[in-house]
């Protein structure tokens, strides 16, 4: 199972980082931006940047989490660097995962689901768009909205993460409201989550159906732990958006497994902390998974 595999690879690295390719243009290097006029040019250089940094970090990070937004504002050919950059890191022994927070029902959720998990009907033939190991979606329209991404991964070959406790500040605005019965709708939705993935636990116990649950809800994350023992959390929110090491160190079992860590902007803007002064962008998103990768391991097995 895929989630067999996210874990082997974190285990193998020693390293539960996965490095966030949101990657806007204006993150970019000088001389990499320098005479781009177009959204064409501002793919391509994002695309060339992305490749680079992928080269720099694939023997130390187990997988990337490309945020699909930061592609579509450049249109078609932000789109088509999207694409390039899930099949580079493919190629280079990574895990895939997809942020695109996909969400709806039926027919429309089928299509989502084919696109990033499954495979399109073409003719006699079939194509795969965005070939993912992972996709992000939310849960928050109920089973209809996550059955047709399961029915694309039934032996689970493929995964996905469903939003339950988000990290942004006005997430509690919703998933902290208690219902009748005591127990808030974070809770509810991480104890359907469970039981969406109790038929695709692989044999390192945790289900092909994750949680995203964010590093900066440190509270929060602690009961959901307690409450989802099969699931496989991917935890935003760590560094730019506050969250620390010591937050989300609930967020794994006493064995120091169970998620898996973002980075984006703390490793593709590297280069421009003080720490990493004067270093090439790449070398200096490789020491930032580096000494992530130290941070972490220092507070999830010490």
């Amino acid at each position: 199972m895929i989630i067999d595999t996210l874990i082997k690879g974190i285990q193998e690295k020693d390293n539960p980082t996965v490095v966030g390719l949101d990657t806007s243009f204006d993150y970019l290097p000088e001389e990499m931006r320098a005479g781009v006029a177009d959204s064409k040019g501002a793919a391509e250089a994002i695309f060339a940047f992305n490749k680079k940094l992928i080269d720099a970090v694939a023997d130390v990070v187990p997988a990337v989490k490309v945020q699909i937004a930061y592609y579509e504002m450049y249109g078609v050919e932000g789109l088509r660097a999207f694409a390039q950059t899930l099949q580079y890191a493919k190629a280079q022994g990574l895990i895939v995962i997809t942020d695109a927070k996909r969400n709806d029902i039926g027919a429309t959720a089928e299509c989502y689901a084919k696109a990033f998990l499954g495979e399109t009907p073409v003719g006699g033939s079939s194509l795969r768009a965005f070939d993912s190991d992972f996709l992000t979606v939310n849960g928050y329209l109920g089973s209809d909205s996550i059955k047709p991404f399961l029915s694309k991964a039934p032996n689970g070959e493929k995964g996905i993460f469903v939003l339950v406790k988000t990290s942004n500040r006005s997430s509690g605005e919703l998933q902290d409201m208690k219902l009748e019965n005591g127990k808030t709708v974070y809770e509810y939705m991480g104890a359907l989550v469970e039981e969406w993935g109790s038929t695709l636990v692989g044999e390192c116990g945790y289900s092909c159906v994750g949680a995203v649950v964010g590093a900066t809800h440190p509270a929060q994350a602690e009961i959901l732990r307690r409450e989802m023992p099969h699931t496989f959390f991917l935890i935003p929110g760590y560094g730019a958006q506050g969250g620390t090491a010591n937050d989300l160190k609930v967020c794994f079992k006493a064995d120091g497994t169970g998620g898996i860590v973002n980075s984006s902007r703390g490793i593709l803007c590297a280069y421009r902390q003080d720490r990493y002064k004067g270093m090439p962008f790449d070398a200096a998103a490789r020491q930032a998974c580096l000494d992530m990768k130290s941070d972490l391991n220092a507070v999830i097995k010490g």
